[in-house]
């Protein structure tokens, strides 16, 4: 198996029936669904359980949050790779096959662009010091496939970061100039509804944490951590 999708879930049922018709239409029908869940009460796992005509995996237990979700679903995937995806995003039918065409024996993550409301988002390259993992990939969800063996050398995604967790990771395969592919093709939508774009101040205090801890200059990530504060204090949410 070359390439794992794995989602990680939370009653959601309202928001799975365009994810898997995505999947369903998938041009390349050679993978793996993960779905880590997190012991969903709405009827997630009985719409789970219905589904026979996808190559399908359910794991089902209590955990903290999506990082601890996505950390077992790694474990139990079984593909080379792995692509994760929120239960409200969509795979455009070239996605499995756009990543898996990508696929050499030295890359690390591949990485395409994604549909994200507006625009479509591609990596800012060169600027890793402002924007972070957004200067690597595109985004974690639906933007990067990632070859499982990195998390053996670089850990798995840390429970210190519940938000931002990808950015650590991401930022430590950068860091240690494990090759990423670029691919300027479109291969889905992801939906702006996560934690990130709820707890504004959690997201830019993790991601200040972040780039720190990855040895980014601390006087001018402090400044910009500052302006982002200022910019952003409409949003902020106690």
């Amino acid at each position: 198996m070359k390439i794992s999708v794995i989602t990680a879930t939370y009653n959601a049922i309202d928001h799975l029936p365009n994810l898997v018709e995505s999947l369903r239409n998938q041009s390349d029908k050679d993978f793996e669904w993960v779905v880590a869940d997190g012991a969903s009460t709405d009827g997630t796992l009985e719409y789970l359980q219905s589904i026979t005509d996808l190559n399908l995996k359910v794991i089902s237990q209590e955990d903290f949050g999506i990082y601890d979700a996505l950390n077992r679903g790694v474990k139990a995937s079984s593909g080379e790779f792995y692509v994760v995806t929120g239960a409200d995003d969509i795979l455009y039918p070239n996605a499995i096959s756009t990543y898996k065409a990508a696929i050499s024996d030295d890359v690390g993550i591949i990485t395409a662009n994604i549909d994200v409301g507006n625009f479509i988002a591609k990596p800012k390259e060169g600027m890793a010091w402002f924007y972070g993992m957004g200067a690597i990939v595109s985004g974690h969800s639906v933007g990067c496939c990632i070859r499982r063996s990195l998390h053996e050398k670089f850990g798995y995604y840390s429970r210190n970061f519940p938000i931002c967790a990808d950015q650590l990771f991401i930022g430590m395969v950068f860091k240690n100039q494990v090759p990423i592919k670029a691919v300027d093709i479109v291969v889905g939508v992801f939906e702006l509804q996560g934690l990130s774009s709820i707890d504004v101040l959690g997201m830019l205090t993790e991601f200040y944490r972040i780039q720190v801890r990855l040895g980014l200059n601390k006087y001018i990530q402090s400044f910009l951590f500052m302006l982002r504060l200022v910019k952003n204090i409409k949003n902020v949410r106690g």
